[in-house]
């Protein structure tokens, strides 16, 4: 396997297409209309109800700024929302490296955005397993696959992108984005990555303390006493 190792990426790097799937909205209503204030020709990837609460923020002018994932990569969500995100596109656009030219050749060859900023928080996974009816299968239904890879992604790959898990750091992108002409700073970019490994690493240890607490009977219970 062979490894891209970067020896130069920009200090600075405009905000121009963001993806966006959060299931704590708080901050949205004014965090939105500041990044299409700061960059007017700003694209939005968007799924479900975070699509619909950005479309309400935006209003009228709606069709200018958000896309639907599902428009977007031109595949329609599996069934049940199991599968939204996880499309070449969209972590094309996320993985891409500026001065890779393979990677922009693939960006024209797929007619991909590149996408600069990726913002996802995950649903308390804790509130899943609190509930008295949890059981081991309701507990799985709600293991999120597609926000800890976008979350990752763009993480990973902090030498361009931003990924954005916490709505109290909306204010701070706001600023940065307002004193630097549109363009988020490498150190803001590498300080939100581990934000961001933090964020999925208690979300997965979270799952992990759950599933490993069960036992086996536990599942038999619940998929095989029939």
């Amino acid at each position: 396997m062979a490894f891209n190792i970067v020896t130069e990426c920009d200090d600075f790097v405009e905000i121009k297409n963001i993806l966006v799937s959060v299931f704590d909205k708080t901050g949205l209503d004014a965090f939105i209309p500041s990044l299409i204030k700061i960059n007017p020709n700003i694209k939005i990837v968007s799924t479900g109800g975070t699509y619909k609460a950005i479309e309400k923020i935006i209003g009228k002018n709606t069709k200018k700024y958000l896309i639907k994932a599902s428009d977007y990569t031109k595949q329609p969500e599996m069934q049940g929302g199991l599968v939204k995100t996880l499309d070449f596109k969209i972590y094309l656009g996320l993985l891409s490296e500026t001065y890779n030219e393979e990677h922009q050749r693939d960006i024209k060859r797929t007619n991909s955005l590149i996408i600069d900023m990726a913002v996802c928080n995950l649903y308390p996974f804790e509130r899943v397993i609190s509930k008295k009816d949890i059981t081991p299968e309701l507990a799985r239904t709600n293991i999120d696959i597609g926000g800890p890879s976008m979350i990752r992604a763009s993480a990973k790959n902090y030498i361009r992108a931003l990924s954005v898990t916490d709505p109290l750091d909306y204010k701070v992108i706001i600023s940065e984005l307002i004193k630097n002409s549109g363009k988020i700073s490498l150190k803001l970019r590498f300080q939100s990555a581990v934000k961001a490994f933090k964020h999925t690493a208690y979300y997965d240890k979270i799952i992990a303390e759950f599933l490993s607490s069960k036992k086996y009977a536990e599942l038999e219970k619940c998929y095989l006493m029939k």
